[in-house]
Formats: C-alpha cells, sequence, structure tokens
C-alpha cells in the first residue's frame, strides 16, 4: 500500500502509492472498510499489516523461500539458489504477534485503522545471513548487483558440513520487480500507545522458528530421496 514511501517511517497518516496491482487493490479494500464504518456505523478496522512471517508461509515468498532454499543446502538436497535485489529492505515480524493485535484491535473501544510493524527494516541479504546461521554456516557476500553471490565462509556445525568457498546464492535479474520497493519500515506508535501492543518475537527468534519448521520438513524430504518410504511395511 505505501510502495514507493513518501516518509520514513509509515504511519497510519503516510499517504499511499502502491507499486504494485496487489497494493493497488487492498487501498481499494481499505477504503470501502472506511466508507463502510462512515455511512452505516459499522465497527469496521483497517490493520496495515507490514510482512509477517512464520513457517507456513507460502513457498513463493522471499523469506520461505531462503529458509526453504538454506535448509536443503544444509541437508545436501540443493546446491544453491537464486534471488532478485538483496538491498530491498522489509519490516519483517512473526505471524503470532500480528494475530493477537488483529484481535486487540477489534476489543478496541472505537473502529480505528492500525499500524502493526515491528519498526525494524532488514535487508533481504541480512535475511539470508541469519538462516545460514541458524545452521552454523557463515557466508561471504561477493560482488554487487547483479554479479553479487554468497560464498562459504565457515561451517561450525559437524550435522551440516558444507565445504568452505561453496557459491551457495546468485542474484539473477529476473527476480527484479518492475516497479521495486526498496525500503519499507512501519511506525507501531500507536498500537503501543493506545493498545499496549508489542512484539513477543524479534527477527532472529522468527528466523529460528521458520528454519526449525523447514529443516524438519526438507529432512523428509531427504528421507523420500533415500528410498526410506518404499521399505516401510504398514502392516506390522
Amino acid at each position: 500500500m505505501f510502495g514507493l514511501v513518501q516518509e520514513n517511517p509509515q504511519s497510519e497518516t503516510t499517504p499511499f502509492y502502491p507499486r504494485s496491482p496487489y497494493g493497488v487493490a487492498k487501498i481499494y479494500g481499505y477504503w470501502i472498510t472506511v466508507n463502510y464504518r462512515e455511512a452505516y456505523g459499522m465497527f469496521a478496522c483497517n490493520g496495515i499489516l507490514f510482512n509477517h512471517e512464520s513457517p507456513l508461509r507460502g513457498e513463493t515468498f522471499v523469506t520461505r523461500k531462503i529458509t526453504r532454499a538454506t535448509s536443503r543446502i544444509a541437508l545436501g538436497l540443493q546446491k544453491k539458489f537464486y534471488l532478485g535485489n538483496l538491498d530491498a529492505k522489509r519490516d519483517w515480524g512473526h505471524a503470532k504477534d500480528y494475530i493477537r493485535m488483529m484481535w486487540m484491535i477489534l476489543q478496541a473501544d472505537e473502529p480505528e485503522d492500525w499500524v502493526i510493524a515491528t519498526g525494524k527494516t532488514t535487508s533481504v541479504r541480512d535475511f539470508v545471513k541469519l538462516s545460514f546461521a541458524e545452521v552454523g554456516i557463515g557466508l561471504d557476500f561477493i560482488g554487487n548487483g547483479v554479479d553479487e553471490k554468497a560464498v562459504v565462509k565457515s561451517c561450525d556445525n559437524p550435522e551440516y558440513q558444507i565445504q568452505v568457498g561453496t557459491e551457495v546464492l546468485s542474484v539473477d535479474p529476473k527476480y527484479y520487480r518492475p516497479t521495486e520497493v526498496d525500503l519499507l519500515v512501519g511506525d507501531p506508535t500507536k498500537a503501543n500507545t493506545k493498545l499496549g501492543w508489542t512484539p513477543e518475537y524479534d527477527l532472529k527468534s522468527l528466523v529460528k522458528d521458520m528454519m526449525s519448521s523447514d529443516i524438519k520438513l526438507m529432512k523428509q524430504d531427504q528421507y523420500l530421496k533415500d528410498g526410506g518410504y518404499k521399505t516401510l511395511n504398514f502392516f506390522e
């Protein structure tokens, strides 16, 4: 909805400037909610939710793409993966915190519109680093722009051994957006002061949660790859 941001951080009063059909459609949803509230006195609220993630995040979203690929690389199921703009920054929070805030919005005395965000922003590159760190793998990023890549600089977990110098990530221009949103960071001051909402999960704990889930999931894939289920006898 904020897209090409008009101010930082973005609050309930920041003008909208969507940069995708998805964002444009959300603007309609926002204003039709305001219209019904003002025209018919309905208890109708807008929650302007910044990026909220969890182990259930769709596989095509960048955070889940990263944690799935990291898990597969650590387990030897995949050699590398590709991303677009590593400099893009997002305000990532845990979906558990955001769902709790949704409930709090509906308990408020008056229907209003609310920004739900952590107030912190992190680059895609740093999200990648955090994900690999969860399995004891340190990365070096080499090059710039479309020539940037990540290689393994250390591997401290005996369970996941990847040779130092192995390239695990490259930039592919096809993943760049035609109208890129470079920076998003929300201002949760209203939620903090009026409803007392503060996030219980930081980004590191979010990544830990997602990586733990995807490692378990990819171990199942590894078992299938090794033909494990072919030897099971379901009648014993």
